[in-house]
């Protein structure tokens, strides 16, 4: 059976998007890392208990379901010192009553929404992209620094507004280089290539390609990835994962993405990690800072409560949208009637019948 951290590492990490600071990491070393408590000296021999007393519950076993956590990826882009970090992969997981199954969906990162104001920094809120909540939500009064925390704030209301969601139990942002690490930690991951795809960034040998001179893309030969069962190191998983500008656009990418956070599950599963305590510790050290968790309850308690979700109980769903436009111009991106009526049902617990009735929406 897999450790109670193992399954929040991964999937706090990867579902992602892939869940301040080093949080997670702390809370994880600060689990069952630490010794077992040794036994005060005592002058006799130790009483034996008494006979009604039984062993306390785990932590985490009083949870239950339905769970809703979101999983993001973030574009720091911490080589310039003002930018504001940008939400560029938007996941959901929604985790069944029985806490056995789920769904793992997207949201696109143009998705027109109503962004709510937010008092802690003077935001008046507007219709804006959703990617750009974080952004908003991430300014602090007085400096260019960014807070991430902050804009994870507001974005998840931004999507529990749109989606219909009470509350997030729990969210993980892992920054681009951190799932990289992570893959690598894990020894790359098997994909199933479903079409071709060209990088935008990154050159064959993983070097990144060249801004072209005044803007407007980059210069250079591409690495290619070509439809096929292939094993990625870190850099080539998420390049893959990371490109847009393919057949299919961003729709294409959210589907990569979701394709990549299964196959990482399945990758952690199969290589043992629940019982190999130094890789554990390779894939903690990994992540470092490039995780950042939030919740209500720790990542241990989580972790218990969903030791029975298995990648193969994970339902992976892709909504459809289209573009809106303004004056002529493009302005973002909107669910079809039928993207939105699976958050309907999602919401009000009908997602296995919705997803009978389209199988369309569903990623094999």
């Amino acid at each position: 059976m897999r450790t109670n951290k193992t399954l929040w590492v991964v999937v706090g990490a990867v579902v992602v998007l892939l869940l301040a600071g080093a949080g997670i990491v702390v809370a994880l070393r600060s689990g069952s890392d630490e010794p077992d408590p040794v036994a005060a000296p005592s002058a006799g021999p130790p009483s034996a208990p008494p006979a009604s007393a039984s062993p306390a519950p785990p932590p985490g076993a009083d949870i239950t379901g339905p769970l809703d956590v979101l999983i993001l990826g973030v574009d720091t882009r911490v080589s310039i010192p003002d930018w504001q970090p940008h939400a560029d992969a938007i996941m959901l997981l929604h985790v069944d009553a029985d806490l056995k199954s789920g769904y793992l969906y997207s949201l696109p990162r143009d998705l027109r929404v109503d962004v709510p104001a937010f008092a802690k920094n003077g935001f008046d809120g507007g219709n804006h992209k959703l990617t750009e909540a974080m952004s908003y939500g991430a300014r602090v009064r007085g400096t260019d620094k960014p807070n991430v925390e902050q804009g994870y704030e507001l974005l998840a209301r931004t999507i529990e507004k749109y989606t219909g969601i009470k509350k997030f139990d729990a969210g993980a942002i892992l920054t681009f280089n951190g799932l990289s690490k992570l893959t690598d930690a894990l020894g790359g991951v098997t994909l199933k290539i479903d079409q071709k795809v060209q990088s935008q960034h990154r050159r064959p040998d993983g070097t990144s390609r060249t801004l072209r001179s005044g803007g407007g893309g980059y210069v250079g030969p591409q690495a290619t990835y070509l439809p096929g069962t292939r094993k990625l190191v870190g850099w080539q998983a998420i390049d893959y994962a990371r490109q847009r500008y393919t057949a299919g656009g961003d729709y294409t990418r959210q589907r990569h993405q979701r394709q990549l956070v299964k196959a990482l599950l399945t990758q952690a599963e199969d290589s043992g990690l629940a019982t190999d305590q130094s890789k554990l510790q390779s894939v903690l050290t990994a992540l470092g800072d490039t995780l950042v968790y939030s919740g209500e309850r720790t990542p241990i308690e989580y972790a218990y409560a969903l030791r029975d979700l298995t990648p193969s109980q994970l339902t992976l769903v892709g909504l459809p949208g289209a573009s809106v436009s303004n004056g002529g111009g493009y302005i973002g991106e909107q669910l079809t009637t039928k993207g939105r009526g699976f958050l309907k049902a999602l919401n009000a617990g009908t997602a296995d019948a919705y997803l009978a009735k389209n199988r369309d929406l569903i990623n094999k």
